[in-house]
């Protein structure tokens, strides 16, 4: 029988996964929609703290459907589970062992930890000279504030898009999903594959990738320090708008609000002219983007006024004939039922271990040749244990006894 992995593009790339939450999971998760092996290491459930469940804490995060998140079911697809507590020399002894054999190794922990275990950079590669190993942190392996706890929020706020991300002069607030670390994740993915290909090229050395949250964050921040640079201009929030660019917006409709952007020379005058503004639509110095700028109080009213008088529909009806991009404002209900999202084959069913299937998200980027998958479901804590360490040359004997001693689950 032919491998599921084998018309996949990381087909044979082992993953040694061992951060938690959601930044090097997330990057995991990504690597073995496309044909990596996940085998990601969680800590058993601790002896000394009764009811406190093991594993990643993400397990238990947010809405639970028989005893498990079902945000798990989406982040662990695709991934096989190893119960090994780190903190014993006998877990640290077998982790390496596992890494030694891998192709990449994720980590989300503090600076330090790794080193703290035996476990630094130079001793990997001293083992396995091809691993590939993708450290995501806060602040990064270096620099001042290296030692200092970073989450993903601390990110969007040293990266500058807290500041940004509010209506004028109110309290910044959080974008709706953890966009910080989801972030570092793509860019660690990057990074793997990145440094993957400079391992086949050259010889087979593997290298170290540094993420840092805030560093990931701040790298698409777009314009922002090249105008203070060039210009002391501080981007300042702007709510729904987008600033120097006009007339983009939300706008209020009788039941719900659209997105319309209306930026463009000629889909300025197509927009003005569906809105029976054809003044505006006419006004010469309206013709730019300059001038559209300088009255774009005036032009988001007139829009505004226009779509509190419609539906969503009536709006989207109008503003699709007039070629003008114009979009939804989507919640949870009106993506599940999306006709695009189902032809696009982002809306699928997947089975879980509890019984039940749940509805996810399908894979993107979409490859022609080689798409991703999902191949297996999440796992519960620990499934995968004995037959990774089998597969790892371990004995049902010497599994066991690791088992008695609390060092694996």
């Amino acid at each position: 029988m032919d491998s599921p992995f084998s018309s996949s593009a990381l087909h044979g790339v082992r993953v040694i996964e061992m951060g938690q939450l959601i930044a090097g999971p997330f990057c995991g998760k990504t690597l073995g929609e496309f044909g990596a092996e996940i085998i990601k290491i969680e800590a058993p459930a601790d002896p000394e703290r009764p009811g406190v469940p093991g594993g990643d804490p993400l397990r238990n995060w947010r809405l639970i459907k028989e005893g498990t998140s079902v945000w798990w079911q989406v982040q662990s697809r695709n991934k096989r589970s190893v119960a090994l507590d780190l903190r014993q020399a006998e877990g640290q002894d077998i982790a390496r062992r596992l890494i030694a054999e891998a192709d990449v190794l994720i980590e989300n922990f503090r600076p330090g930890t790794l080193e703290g275990w035996g476990m630094s950079p130079d001793e990997l590669h001293a083992l396995n000279p091809g691993l590939v190993i993708l450290r995501i942190s806060g602040y990064g392996q270096t620099g001042p504030y290296r030692d200092l706890p970073g989450f993903g929020v601390i990110g969007e706020a040293m990266g500058g898009l807290r500041h940004l991300t509010a209506e004028p002069g109110r309290v910044p607030v959080r974008v709706g999903v953890s966009i910080g670390d989801t972030l570092a994740a793509l860019h660690g993915a990057i990074g793997v594959l990145t440094a993957l290909y400079h391992r086949k090229v050259n010889g087979g050395q593997g290298q170290v990738i540094d993420v840092a949250l805030h560093e990931a964050v701040f790298n698409v921040m777009e314009s922002l320090i090249p105008e203070y640079s060039a210009f002391g201009a501080v981007r300042e929030a702007a709510g729904s708008a987008l600033p120097g660019i006009a007339p983009s917006n939300a706008y209020p409709c009788t039941d719900g609000w659209v997105l319309v952007a209306g930026n463009g020379d000629s889909i300025f005058k197509r927009l003005m002219a569906a809105i029976g503004r054809q003044d505006l639509a006419d006004a010469p110095d309206l013709g730019s983007n300059a001038g559209r700028v300088a009255r774009v109080a005036e032009i988001d009213a007139a829009i505004g006024a226009w779509t509190a008088a419609h539906s969503v529909q009536q709006v989207m009806e109008t503003l699709g004939a007039a070629r003008v991009p114009a979009g939804k404002v989507y919640t949870a209900k009106d993506i599940a039922e999306d006709p695009h999202y189902r032809a696009r084959d982002m809306l699928l069913q997947q089975p879980t271990r509890d019984g039940y299937s749940v509805q996810v998200p399908g894979i993107v980027p979409k490859l022609s040749g080689t798409p991703g998958s999902i191949r297996t479901s999440a796992p519960h804590l620990g499934d995968d244990t004995d037959a990774v360490l089998a597969e790892a040359g371990l004995t049902a004997e010497q599994i066991a006894l690791l088992r008695s001693k609390g060092v694996i689950q």
